[in-house]
């Protein structure tokens, strides 16, 4: 490039450049009292409400703007094809959470009426999700285990199903205040604490878990239901040790199904530019294993488990097990944590791939709303979901209207189809189960990917993957946040300090070990710290500093005792008072220049602040100690790029008293001309850059 920049300005400080370029200081508002801000804050005119409520209400926002012609047919088959799906899912993911098939589906039924009224994502499918009924269910198994022989046509199973239900519930309910408290604390931002590799990790892993809870019902196994650390394993040993009660006929039926379900999602994923609506191959398998299972009479026959009983009708309300919340409240903050990240997470995905907005805090509202109201009418927790929110997408849906198609499906299972499902083998449902974590399992694919771009968040990734899969889904989960923000703390406290040189003929400095045609500046070391200076990286910090410059102990006391003996000599050789003033740390800038010390020593040193981005008490004074101990030794300190934030602080930190404000400047090069300049020019003479 030809393309040459001439630049002739006068060298700027931090003070003669917010002098010339700075905001006025101009008087601020009266202090309102606490009456008056309380009584304007609460002050609101008719459009504000209805602004108001629009905000909280979306639909009453994009419905009117709704484009009919456009959006009505994709959102019509989009939400039939997700409704048709949620069928099967909503009853196999009920198995997860330990509950009657039933419940599944009025999970599938409320919260989505209620996303569609609440919700900012477009493409977001809401109902039952694998992971988040796996952690419910775990709860539920320990609130409410399964009692040994326990005959499902008693009355003390309806009453033990109750009781499961009830807890589902609370913990529902208990997740959807906690949704609306963070949602009224504006707390969306903590969805960022669950970092992808966490989310993808955590499923991944969870995935594991859902399958190895599913074999006992492809293999036709009655085994109690293993909770806590450890548990995959268990399950597993569990399993591995009565494969010989295996029920032949269930094993058949699950090889049949996995035969069947597998090929056809394949197909419904390689083919899915090209089909208008994926193959709706769980549905179809759910009909005709239940019409087989009844014309030949197999759970009579072979003792194969069944549905059982499935009522009719709208859900009645009831009052969930709320006593039960103190044992519940630390996987309900899991539970909550994961169903709002992943339910984020996805939202976000398809915001950007559409072009529209997606409001955290409204998420919160609206998932809160879901599952409050929903659990009064014996729903379990919900949250989007992967598979229904792709196929939802793919399938040409174009807004929330899509989750009116979806529910109406929905409820007409409910209301008239839902008692047809009687004969219907668990096992069948065991498989739709596994096969629809594909895209679960399919995660691993990125890690190459991961490796190659930032092998930290591959480690996060990996320890998060263990931590699920060998300990539990909740204290997994817990591991992976608390072990991703630590990889943070040490990123930050390792961040490094490097020494820059200056490119000749320019005004441009990088770091020497990436730059070798860079040369330093004769006598001034320039520091860049890439990082903020805090109290957990403030020894690391001052290590790196004591190393570049040189500055041990050993040398800073005989240098600090040889600049005493040459002022002693200096006042001894003075005989008036007025001469024999002792040196301080403002003295004259040629007073840098004037000592004995050879050339090539450092003689100023100059800090590049543009990468810090924040310093706290801990790192100011750590600023004042270094700078006393180079006025030991006859070194300046000279500071460039400082933001607002930390010039702020280093200044209400007490900095100024040991260091001269005007040895601040807007850039580097301002600074090195400045120090150039002394050792040429008297002070009298502003220097100028000139590049």
């Amino acid at each position: 490039m030809s393309t040459t920049v001439a630049v002739y300005r006068s060298v700027y400080t931090e003070d003669r450049f917010r002098q010339s370029f700075g905001t006025e200081n101009k008087p601020g508002p009266r202090r309102q009292s606490v009456r008056e801000q309380l009584s304007e804050r609460c002050r609101c005119s008719g459009s504000a409400w209805v602004h108001l409520f629009k905000q909280r209400v979306p639909i009453f926002t994009w419905l009117p703007k709704y484009r009919w012609k456009k959006c009505i047919l994709g959102d019509t088959v989009a939400g039939l094809t997700v409704g048709i799906l949620h069928i099967p899912q909503g009853m196999a993911f009920a198995l997860l959470t330990s509950v009657a098939p039933i419940y599944g589906l009025y999970t599938s039924f409320i919260p989505v009426v209620l996303y569609m009224l609440f919700g900012t994502g477009r493409h977001v499918s809401t109902g039952t999700f694998a992971v988040v009924s796996l952690m419910t269910g775990s709860v539920v198994e320990q609130m409410v285990p399964t009692p040994p022989h326990l005959n499902s046509s008693s009355p003390e199973a309806a009453e033990f199903e109750a009781q499961r239900i009830g807890v589902a519930s609370a913990v529902a309910l208990l997740s959807g205040i906690m949704m609306l408290s963070m949602f009224g604390l504006q707390l969306g931002f903590l969805s960022t604490y669950l970092s992808e590799p966490i989310v993808k990790a955590f499923t991944s892993a969870a995935a594991f878990h859902v399958t190895i809870s599913q074999l006992q019902s492809m293999l036709g196994l009655r085994l109690p239901r293993h909770t806590g650390p450890f548990s995959l394993f268990k399950t597993l040993a569990s399993v591995i040790g009565n494969l010989p009660d295996t029920n032949m006929a269930e094993f058949l039926i699950s090889l049949v199904c996995l035969a069947v379900l597998v090929p056809v999602k394949e197909v419904n994923m390689r083919f899915r530019q090209r089909l208008r609506t994926p193959i709706p191959v769980e549905i179809l398998t759910v009909i005709i294993a239940t019409g087989v299972t009844y014309a030949s009479s197999l759970d009579s026959t072979y003792d194969i488990q069944i549905v059982g009983h499935i009522p009719a009708g709208f859900p009645s309300a009831h009052m969930p097990a709320v006593h039960v919340w103190p044992e519940v409240a630390g996987d309900t903050v899991a539970i909550t944590s994961v169903g709002y990240a992943v339910s984020v997470s996805l939202a976000m995905i398809y915001a950007d791939k559409h072009g529209y907005t997606i409001h955290p805090n409204q998420e919160l509202l609206a998932h809160g709303v879901s599952n409050t109201v929903s659990s009064f009418f014996t729903c379990f927790p919900s949250s989007a979901t992967l598979a229904t929110t792709n196929i939802l997408e793919s399938a040409g849906g174009f807004t929330q209207l899509s989750g009116l198609f979806t529910s109406l499906v929905v409820l007409i299972v409910l209301l008239l189809i839902g008692p047809l499902f009687y004969f219907l083998p668990k096992a069948v449902l065991a498989c739709i189960n596994v096969t629809s974590l594909r895209q679960m399992f399919l995660q691993f694919q990125d890690l190459p990917e991961l490796w190659r771009v930032s092998r930290m968040d591959f480690v996060v990734w990996l320890v998060t993957w263990l931590s699920v899969v060998v300990l539990n889904v909740d204290m997994g989960l817990a591991i992976g946040v608390v072990f991703s923000m630590m990889s943070v703390i040490c990123r930050t406290q390792r961040a490094g300090c490097s020494v820059l040189g200056r490119a000749s003929d320019t005004e441009i400095y990088r770091p020497l070990e990436n730059h070798n045609k860079c040369s330093e500046v004769p006598g001034v070391k320039i520091l860049t710290y890439n990082g903020p200076i805090y109290y957990g990286n403030r020894s690391f910090f001052k290590q790196d500093m004591s190393r570049l410059l040189g500055l041990s102990p050993e040398k800073i006391r005989s240098r600090e005792k040889a600049r005493k003996a040459l002022e002693k000599r200096e006042r001894e050789a003075v005989n008036t008072v007025e001469r024999g003033v002792a040196y301080t740390s403002f003295a004259s800038e040629n007073d840098l220049f004037k000592s004995d010390t050879a050339e090539s020593e450092v003689q100023a040193v100059l800090m590049d602040c543009s990468s810090v981005i924040f310093v706290d008490i801990a790192g100011a004074r750590l600023f004042i100690q270094m700078c006393i101990e180079c006025q030991k030794v006859g070194i300046r300190i000279y500071l460039a790029n400082c933001n607002e934030g930390v010039l702020k602080i280093l200044t209400s930190s007490g900095l100024m008293d040991y260091m001269n404000p005007q040895h601040i400047f807007v850039t580097i090069h301002d600074a090195v001309m400045y120090i150039e300049h002394q050792k040429e020019k008297p002070p009298e003479n502003p220097p100028t850059i000139w590049v």
